[in-house]
């Protein structure tokens, strides 16, 4: 899967009339496809992470799907447990300095600007699109920045330059 193949289907995803997937979902089955993962099309270990956890607000469903796929990813490509949580959590902490400095947060009440949590905020975070626009270029972001690491040098230069 190229990476404009991964673009595609985060769109395909997550921009449905039917609201399936949310933020943490859509990065985790995109990751997975892009990784080649097993199981690509289960999302459910992402579901309550939607919102910032639960509608919560705190960190972006992007990162937290991420961290999900990178962590299965280097689990699978890292025999050793600790050193491979090692790298996961690398890998992650460099997404969110970068998401960071992109976006000024990863908190997602800061990214949307709403308390999703209250349906009145709900509503309008359908009804206005915020999720079409902001939560999408979050997605985006987040597969633009690690869709690389299915390409196993690109993995084993940046594990190299971590583990310096």
């Amino acid at each position: 899967m190229n990476q404009q193949q991964v673009f595609e289907l985060a769109r395909a995803t997550f921009l449905t009339e039917t609201n399936t997937y949310g933020c943490a979902e859509t990065s985790f089955t995109i990751l997975k496809h892009a990784f080649d993962l097993p199981k690509p099309e289960d999302t459910s270990m992402a579901m309550a992470l939607n919102g910032g956890v639960a509608w919560w607000g705190s960190t972006c469903g992007a990162i937290t799907g991420a961290a999900l796929a990178v962590g299965q990813l280097t689990g699978q490509r890292i025999a050793d447990h600790k050193r491979a949580k090692r790298v996961a959590r690398q890998i992650i902490s460099r997404l969110i300095t970068e998401f960071v400095a992109e976006n000024g947060s990863i908190a997602c009440i800061d990214l949307i600007k709403l308390d999703i949590r209250k349906p009145e905020n709900h509503a309008r975070f359908i009804e206005e699109g915020v999720w079409r626009d902001i939560c999408m270029r979050q997605i985006e972001f987040v597969a633009k920045r690690l869709y690389n690491l299915q390409d196993e040098s690109v993995w084993e230069k940046m594990v190299s330059e971590l583990e310096d």
